[in-house]
């Protein structure tokens, strides 16, 4: 963007003692978007001011989070909300000048070399295990329990980079390989887990014209791609004592499995004692908040 006499004017203030001065300037500069953050790296690095330089951060972050949160608007409201770009978005919250382009050309690749394993005549188990295959013994993906509250584990990107992420991150890479593969697994709301569900369609053999119906056949821990049957999962529940049955096993929508995903990464965020960012993660949150009567 090319400097005008405003922006000059309001570059030249962020110095200015007077906090209250500060705010009006960088509510000016925000209106500017995006096209404000070359002025500002400029001015940064001809700043030996270390508390304007901090200010300086501080503008550009809350900048990419001004459009962090405009894109999440836009993406909630799609009819069908893509689930890979849902963690795209939440990884742009510490990556905001993530390669899009790259990240989708590296998922791509792990599509194509699933799809050359697998054919027509496989069962769901043998789908599941060219999955597991490739995804764990090819690629190397290691999984990290959400109990080890690691931001890094939450980004998408991270994962494909360096092959290590927890249940979420994971368990979309899987989910989204699956639907654009026809693989019928979904998440599913077992408590105080991320887990996937093969779910197949069962159709009565004499009455074609009626629905089929929906029973999961197994489940997939993403983290390393264990396969667990009902009766494992019913002992889980017993374990922990939930009753609430027929809530565990339905679906959960894309922006349902995103909202779960921020939450944990919030709750990640209290636990490092990093109350900003678990506060604007709350705000993303907020956006997805009409999910919770689906």
């Amino acid at each position: 963007m090319q400097q005008n006499n405003e922006i000059s004017a309001l570059l030249q203030l962020i110095d200015d003692p007077d906090d209250e001065v500060f705010h009006t300037v960088a509510e000016k500069l925000l209106n500017y978007g995006r096209e404000i953050i070359p002025n500002l790296e400029q001015l940064w690095e001809g700043t030996h001011d270390q508390s304007v330089q901090e200010r300086i951060e501080l503008l550009i972050h809350r900048v990419h989070f001004q459009d962090l949160q405009h894109e999440f608007l836009d993406w909630s409201k799609s009819k069908h909300p893509e689930l890979f770009r849902g963690a795209i978005l939440i990884a742009k919250y510490q990556f905001p000048d993530l390669n899009v382009t790259s990240l989708l050309s590296q998922f791509d690749q792990v599509r194509r070399n699933i799809w050359l394993e697998l054919n027509n005549y496989l069962t769901a188990l043998e789908q599941t295990n060219v999955f597991n295959s490739i995804l764990y013994n090819y690629y190397k993906l290691q999984g990290h329990e959400l109990t080890e509250r690691d931001p890094k584990f939450f980004f998408i990107n991270q994962v494909l980079e360096s092959k290590q992420g927890n249940a979420y991150t994971l368990g979309i890479l899987y989910l989204s390989l699956c639907e654009l593969l026809d693989i019928p697994v979904f998440a599913v709301d077992i408590p105080r887990q991320f887990v996937l569900a093969y779910i197949d369609t069962l159709h009565h053999f004499f009455a074609t014209d009626k629905e089929g119906v929906q029973q999961i056949q197994f489940y997939i821990d993403p983290i390393n791609g264990v396969v667990y049957t009902q009766k494992d999962v019913d002992t889980y529940l017993r374990k922990i004592n939930a009753y609430e049955r027929d809530q565990y096993f339905t679906p959960l929508t894309t922006k349902r499995v995103i909202y779960k995903m921020l939450e944990e990464l919030a709750l990640c965020y209290r636990y490092k004692r990093e109350e900003q960012k678990a506060d604007e993660i709350q705000q993303l949150m907020s956006i997805l908040a009409d999910i919770k009567s689906e």
